[in-house]
């Protein structure tokens, strides 16, 4: 089985723009799930409104394939965090299903993450987290240890709000003191 938590938002300025669904999802089940992670780092960094959302779906190319392509087209997200999935076992498909629903890779989300995960553990090299979007949703693959989820979205989630932003999707904001959404200055 699979875990899922989302949440949901829409900014005062933008409402009903769209609104924000984070899916984090992990095969342990609810035991080992790593979801609370997400939801703790997402209260702490996230400076507009959200409500959270959990759920467990079955694991799968087909489910996560099925499930992402659900939440960024017909509940309008326009982010999903994965958690888990990402590793070498034949059972990790996340990342294969997360390009199979998506329209085009974000590498650069990926690679960054890998990167930072090198810097703690030799074995951050066999992690195949990327990201990609469908229209105007993000979706981010994340590993599925809780420390490597911090140490992953501190890397990465400076750039998501600009990058959600670029590709249609709602406005996202961040408390500066926890992380610092990074946007280009208007000249």
């Amino acid at each position: 089985m699979s875990g899922l938590i989302g949440a949901t938002h829409a900014h005062p300025t933008r409402q009903n723009r769209h609104s924000h669904h984070f899916r984090p999802r992990q095969r342990r089940g609810l035991r080992g799930y790593s979801g609370p992670a997400i939801a703790e780092w997402l209260q702490k960094a996230l400076s507009v409104p959200y409500e959270l959302d959990a759920r467990v779906i079955p694991d799968g190319f087909d489910s996560v394939r099925d499930t992402l392509i659900d939440m960024a087209d017909k509940a309008n997200c326009c982010l999903i965090l994965t958690t888990g999935g990402t590793g070498p076992a034949p059972r990790d498909l996340t990342p294969e299903a997360t390009l199979a629903a998506a329209h085009r890779e974000m590498p650069g989300f990926g690679e960054l993450m890998r990167a930072r995960s090198l810097e703690q553990t030799p074995t951050a090299i066999l992690s195949r987290q990327t990201a990609a979007h469908r229209g105007a949703c993000l979706i981010v693959n994340l590993p599925g240890s809780p420390r490597s989820i911090d140490l992953c979205l501190k890397a990465v989630f400076p750039a998501i709000p600009y990058c959600v932003e670029l590709i249609g999707g709602a406005w996202i904001d961040t408390d500066p003191e926890f992380v610092k959404t990074v946007r280009p200055s208007k000249k």
